[in-house]
């Protein structure tokens, strides 16, 4: 049940289970989670993803992103995944959804419908190597500048909703 992810429609609705690699070969309309974390001077968590990902290897994106288990929370499968790659807990804060599809190498596709939470922490990361390659800070004024000179070492899901990620990070810090 853990290689499986959630099958949904444009509403969220569940629609079914699909083994995770099957739904990205075939580009199926999936439930996912994205985790922001902050420290308290407003630097934005960033991990590189481990270089053998089976997708967007070595590429930097959000702290942590992964697919809820099937009968998992949303926000408890954000919870634990903040666990297990970065090793971290932290109180996570719903953001906002939005859905996505893009083509990735190999034949596989993100179509995902993705859950955004936010979160503040000065705790230490402790990445899963297997899962993270390293992690930095940084702020987001110094990462749209990057996202426009690089953005192939940026994870398309990132790039996507960053505006959105900015304008809930004033909320978040209430600027």
């Amino acid at each position: 049940m853990k290689d499986q992810v959630i099958l949904v429609d444009q509403l969220d609705q569940m629609t079914g289970l699909m083994e995770k690699m099957e739904a990205h070969q075939r580009g199926k309309l999936h439930r996912a989670f994205s985790v922001f974390i902050f420290n308290q001077k407003g630097e934005f968590l960033l991990q590189q993803r481990a270089l053998d990902k089976y997708h967007s290897g070595g590429q930097w994106s959000n702290t942590c992103c992964s697919h809820p288990y099937p009968g998992e929370d949303t926000k408890a499968g954000a919870n634990r995944r903040l666990q297990e790659e970065m090793g971290m807990d932290c109180t996570l804060e719903f953001g906002f959804s939005f859905i996505y599809y893009a083509d990735l190498k190999d034949g596989l596709s993100e179509n995902e419908f993705d859950h955004v939470y936010f979160g503040i922490s000065d705790s230490i990361p402790v990445p899963n190597p297997d899962e993270v390659a390293a992690f930095k800070y940084i702020t987001l004024e110094a990462l749209e500048i990057q996202l426009k000179i690089n953005p192939e070492q940026y994870t398309i899901w990132l790039k996507i909703c960053f505006e959105r990620v900015k304008s809930n990070y004033n909320q978040l810090f209430n600027l």
